[in-house]
């Protein structure tokens, strides 16, 4: 299986109802899309993701824009998904005890776990550090692979600042990682 990719042709298949462009969207942009639920600290960013693909397609026929459109229509409703779990948690924080009887994952070895683990806090320790605009910048730019404009847009800000924000956030990383602030 190759990599999928979310062409416009694509996207007008997928607003049709073709099962098979409802699956290349969904396997192309939900890594992403999790992965920028999980750096911004969202509880359960694979329920997250599937709560965010259910609006998604429920909305296609709204889309305009082609691949672009969706992918800003997706991140936009990721970004208000995730604001929406941390006032949630704001509001009540729900403590669930774990029960390894309801676990049914299969566990990978303890090895890729802890180097997962090790990059992922790496990668945490090093935005821990920027303010929270220039983190939300670098996360929807780098994680979420999204341009500048489409940036821009979902955090209501202008071209410029988002800019301005992205490189004061790669300078102050680059100064922490020669500073050695942060260990790779």
């Amino acid at each position: 299986m190759g990599v999928e990719v979310v062409t416009d042709e694509v996207v007008t298949a997928a607003q049709e109802g073709d099962p098979d462009a409802l699956r290349i969207v969904y396997r192309a942009l939900a890594p992403a899309v999790a992965g920028y639920l999980r750096t911004k600290g969202v509880t359960d960013p694979e329920a997250v993701t599937s709560d965010v693909f259910l609006a998604v397609f429920a909305q296609l026929g709204r889309v305009r824009g082609g691949a672009d459109g969706l992918r800003r229509l997706t991140f936009s409703i990721a970004h208000a998904r995730m604001v929406d779990d941390h006032r949630a948690r704001e509001r009540r924080p729900v403590n669930v005890p774990y029960d390894p009887q309801d676990d049914r994952r299969v566990v990978e070895s303890a090895e890729d776990s802890a180097h997962a683990n090790s990059a992922t806090d790496q990668v945490l320790e090093i935005l821990d550090l920027l303010p929270d605009d220039q983190r939300e910048v670098l996360t929807l730019r780098i994680v979420a692979d999204l341009s500048v404009g489409q940036v821009a847009e979902i955090m209501g800000r202008s071209v410029g600042a988002v800019k301005q924000l992205q490189r004061r956030a790669l300078i102050a990383v680059r100064q922490a990682l020669a500073e050695r602030q942060v260990t790779l």
